[in-house]
């Protein structure tokens, strides 16, 4: 049976992985035993995707990241370039904490930018945006922008990745979509066109 997905002849992909119809892996990339890829997505060269990682659909998967056991993308999340992942909380080279492994839940929509660092346990919402750079300690709310070390949640972003600029009624539309948003009680709504 043909496979339905594309792979560099440098990469290496263990048994029991699903891989979904239309997937890209590219050169160096290694994806670890029954892992799940879901369809359409795109893992650029030099990724590490470590034993049993769920990657939804349209995962895109920039150059040089690790995805480490315990995480878990929904679908159309961008993972930027050199960005990365932990799983253990506190770890030792002369201590085995293979049984401590944290689960980190990235949202569907969810961007994290270059070079940011994803400490383990947390879950990153629903279309949040982690700007470059950034090193996450905590849960990020849906929409949100966190930026900085430790990330600092200063607004919010539209689907289309653009910043809100919220009315005095706590109303925002997307540059781009059209889209309405409303601010309400610390959270933030798409209300469509």
């Amino acid at each position: 049976m043909e496979k339905e997905y594309f792979a560099h002849e440098t990469a290496v992909i263990d048994g029991g992985c699903k891989i979904g119809k239309g997937s890209r892996i590219w050169h160096f990339t290694h994806i670890m035993k029954d892992c799940e890829i879901g369809e359409g997505c795109n893992l650029g060269q030099n990724v590490v995707v470590s034993p049993s990682v769920i990657l939804g659909r349209n995962v895109k998967v920039q150059n040089n990241v690790s995805i480490y056991t315990g995480v878990i993308c929904e679908d159309d999340v961008f993972l930027g370039p050199s960005m990365v992942f932990t799983n253990v909380v506190n770890p030792r080279s002369h201590i085995l904490r293979r049984d401590q492994y944290m689960q980190t839940l990235v949202k569907r929509g969810a961007t994290i930018g270059a070079n940011a660092t994803i400490v383990c346990g947390h879950t990153i919402g629903e279309f949040a945006f982690i700007g470059a750079g950034t090193v996450v300690t905590k849960d990020v709310p849906p929409y949100a922008l966190v930026v900085g070390n430790p990330g600092r949640h200063i607004g919010w972003m539209s689907e289309y990745g653009h910043r809100l600029e919220f009315d005095k009624q706590g109303y925002a539309v997307c540059p781009e979509s059209k889209e309405k948003y409303q601010y309400i009680d610390g959270k933030v709504i798409n209300l469509g066109k």
